[in-house]
């Protein structure tokens, strides 16, 4: 309620729900959607008795993808509860391409070393 709920008073608030907030899991990703629902209205700006029955969910964003890495038992720290065994850093990610590189230039120096022989 403290994060998703409107402050009490807020001028803005409207005394009805409106929006309906989606967490699923999938691909190992926590994946949030936004929806609002939307209900036929008649002239008289009054729901129909069988307009319920017409109601439909429109995404209204914010649409994201949450790909938690770890999660502790406390606020920042203590035991963890779960860890992301697919993870890789970007400093892993970017290691390797380093070392592919001197790879590279380590064959070109080699190479070069042939030809004078």
């Amino acid at each position: 309620m403290q994060i998703f709920a409107t402050p009490k008073d807020h001028r803005k608030a409207k005394p009805f729900h409106d929006h309906v907030f989606v967490f699923s899991i999938v691909d190992d990703h926590i994946w949030f959607r936004n929806y609002q629902i939307s209900v036929p209205h008649n002239e008289i700006d009054k729901v129909d008795k069988g307009g319920l029955d017409k109601m439909t969910l429109v995404e209204v964003g914010p649409r994201f993808c949450l790909n938690p890495i770890k999660i502790f038992g406390g606020s920042f720290g203590g035991p963890t509860l779960f860890e992301n065994p697919f993870y890789v850093s970007p400093n892993q990610i970017r290691a390797l391409e380093k070392r592919k590189k001197a790879g590279k230039y380590a064959k070109k120096v080699k190479a070069k070393v042939r030809r004078k022989m």
